[in-house]
């Protein structure tokens, strides 16, 4: 097993503990040299905050905690590809490299919607551009969001 899909584990693991927590299923890691620095997990509902998506909690609160607003040096793992508006807090964050695991195409497809590359829509539009790696651990991801969503509406 590789660094990415090991690191990528632990955030599928978090989205599997934020359905347990009462939120959907969307987990992430920060990584810096290869070792987890914060992790986050969704938190829309248990934090009645419909911002607190994985990515963007974890954003605010590892800033926030540590003072580091430069992440060019981090890697960040989500379960999914995130949304637009997680997207743009990797751009102002400067994040060095996004892996994700499902692609937010494949979740609108389990939604029954019509999805979009949402980090790629904002990334090439805006002036800081990540290295994306995408789908690590898809096949491992992908279950864990047609189990919660086949019961649930999204958002």
């Amino acid at each position: 097993m590789n660094q990415d899909e090991r690191l990528m584990r632990e955030a599928i693991k978090l989205s599997k503990l934020a359905v347990e927590h009462g939120n959907e299923p969307f987990g992430a890691v920060l990584v810096k040299d290869g070792e987890i620095v914060y992790s986050s997990e969704n938190q829309i509902y248990s934090a009645t905050d419909p911002t607190f998506h994985a990515e963007a909690g974890l954003l605010r609160r590892f800033c926030a905690e540590t003072h580091i607003t430069d992440l060019r040096a981090y890697t960040l793992y989500s379960s999914c590809e995130p949304c637009f508006m997680c997207s743009g807090a990797m751009v102002w964050t400067q994040l060095g490299r996004l892996v994700y695991a499902a692609s937010n195409t494949e979740l609108s497809n389990l939604l029954g919607e019509t999805g979009s590359s949402c980090s790629q829509m904002v990334f090439d539009h805006s002036p800081h551009k990540p290295i994306v790696t995408a789908g690590v651990l898809r096949e491992e991801s992908l279950p864990v969001l047609a189990s919660y969503f086949a019961t649930h509406t999204k958002g």
